[in-house]
């Protein structure tokens, strides 16, 4: 299913008979201690899985190196601007609409993706009229932690959703024994941290322009990641799976 290990003319082919094709985004960052830092892996181990299930869709290449946020001089890490990341979108996404796809699917694994991907979204409709959907793994997952069993203090970067899944898909990558309690981040302005880039004050949430180790130190913002598990992981992907593939059998009837 992967475009990368096909040969061109069966490729062709199978665009040719209607097959979709899903673009994995993620990014190569800090997810502390005991994950890895390509979270673009666990992205392209999903889209595989949502080809499996559809059916009719191939994989693109994974887009490896995430829009920046927190994450710039992260050692080993690659963040790029946001109007970088759109251009390059932009130009993939055109390019895939030129080959003949008709089903396009972003599946995207980092959050400071977002906005780029916005941007190419709009481009592409307004450029060729093409509606490209994208699904956001960590972002919509993170809402499932309570009803899908997962320990609220596990929420968070460094740990849920991300530690879940990679302990289901990629548990050779990872190691459970460093996924342990953090202390508190240090109040920001004489603030209390609310999250990746927001102080709170009198209830209400402030976006603020804030750096990783003020927030996250040792990249891992969640309280106690320890009580990620694979079992949990398990669960998100099988709702990202089967979620993606409906959308999928909707495209198809646009198409």
């Amino acid at each position: 299913m992967r475009i990368a290990e096909l040969p061109a003319p069966e490729v062709a082919r199978r665009i040719a008979a209607g097959h979709a094709i899903l673009l994995p985004m993620g990014s190569t960052e800090t997810h502390g201690p005991g994950l890895p830092m390509g979270d673009y892996l666990l992205a392209e181990a999903i889209a595989l899985r949502i080809a499996e299930a559809a059916g009719d869709a191939l994989v693109a290449p994974p887009v490896a190196f995430g829009g920046v946020d927190f994450f710039r001089g992260v050692p080993g890490g690659v963040a790029l601007s946001t109007p970088t990341l759109t251009a390059l979108l932009t130009e993939i996404l055109v390019a895939l609409d030129e080959g003949g796809a008709r089903r396009i699917l972003i599946i995207n694994g980092h959050g400071g993706n977002i906005p780029a991907i916005e941007d190419a979204q709009r481009a592409l409709r307004r450029s060729h009229g093409v509606i490209i959907p994208v699904l956001h793994l960590w972002k919509t997952a993170g809402a499932w932690q309570a009803e899908l069993g997962g320990a609220p203090e596990a929420l968070g970067h460094g740990g849920d959703p991300v530690a879940s899944v990679a302990l289901h898909l990629r548990p050779d990558l990872c190691d459970a024994a460093k996924l342990a309690p953090r202390a508190a981040p240090e109040p920001f302005l004489g603030l209390p941290v609310s999250g990746f880039g927001t102080l709170r004050a009198e209830g209400v949430d402030f976006g603020v322009p804030i750096e990783l180790p003020e927030i996250a130190p040792g990249g891992v913002q969640a309280t106690d990641p320890s009580g990620a598990n694979a079992e949990l992981g398990a669960r998100i992907v099988a709702r990202h799976v089967a979620a993606a593939a409906a959308m999928l059998a909707a495209m198809r009837g646009e198409a």
